[in-house]
């Protein structure tokens, strides 16, 4: 295990609780909402139809996400880095198939699904060079890579001083990759360039990049912002859709 999985796992189960309370009412009010505004599945359709599928949930939390997909006719597996993340996906629903793992190092037989998704998750809290590769040898051919993170407008707009996102640059486009949370934690991000590269190297095809645009007056457990309607004026988060080829 490398050095930021121990620091992140210590990150994550030291913030789960207060984590839940703070935004299981936004992300929890109701099925599949993507990202930080919290925008639905049913208005974005990045998963498609999921009939008969076996599904990866890549840092599945308290299992949001999980127990809605959940039905008769699927798979889904959720898998977290935290022991406190999954005992809050258990307790809201004991039935799920819930595995303790980081997304860099998957303890899954080569093409053992056909959809691995994540809303930031372990594709934000791993190192997509070592996340990308892991996912790909998951899936099956033709199997799709779907996850949310967040932009690199977002990151190099972010103001740490004043802990919000505002309209004047503050980092280096071109250097994004590991940035720097609270407790020794590390995030990552990258250039949109260098993250086709990687999906190329990794047998994936873009088929779709959407640059979630949530209504200018929802708000955000997540984020501050100024302007308030930052979200939607420029790209917050980068919605991803690559197939295995």
């Amino acid at each position: 295990m490398t050095k930021h999985h121990t620091a992140n796992r210590a990150h994550w189960n030291a913030k789960s609780a207060g984590y839940q309370e703070r935004h299981d009412p936004q992300i929890g009010r109701e099925p599949m909402l993507w990202g930080g505004w919290s925008v639905p599945e049913a208005e974005l359709n990045a998963l498609g139809d999921l009939t008969g599928l076996r599904i990866l949930e890549l840092g599945c939390g308290a299992g949001q996400w999980a127990r809605s997909i959940a039905a008769d006719d699927r798979l889904i597996v959720g898998l977290d880095l935290s022991e406190a993340q999954l005992a809050a996906a258990r307790q809201h629903a004991p039935d799920l198939a819930l595995v303790h793992a980081n997304g860099e190092e998957l303890p899954f037989a080569s093409g053992s699904f056909d959809l691995v998704f994540c809303d930031h998750g372990a594709m934000s809290w791993g190192d997509p060079f070592r996340t990308v590769p892991e996912a790909s040898r998951a899936l099956r051919p033709g199997g799709r890579l779907v996850f949310n993170a967040s932009s690199p407008l977002l990151a190099v707009c972010y103001d740490e001083a004043s802990n919000s996102i505002g309209t004047t640059l503050q980092g280096s486009y071109f250097d994004l990759y590991e940035i720097q949370e609270e407790d020794g934690a590390t995030s990552f991000t990258l250039p949109y360039g260098a993250w086709i590269r990687l999906f190329r190297a990794n047998d994936f095809v873009v088929e779709d990049l959407v640059e979630i645009r949530p209504p200018a007056d929802v708000t955000s457990s997540y984020y501050a912002t100024e302007p308030a309607d930052w979200h939607a004026r420029w790209p917050a988060e980068s919605l991803w859709i690559a197939r295995r080829i």
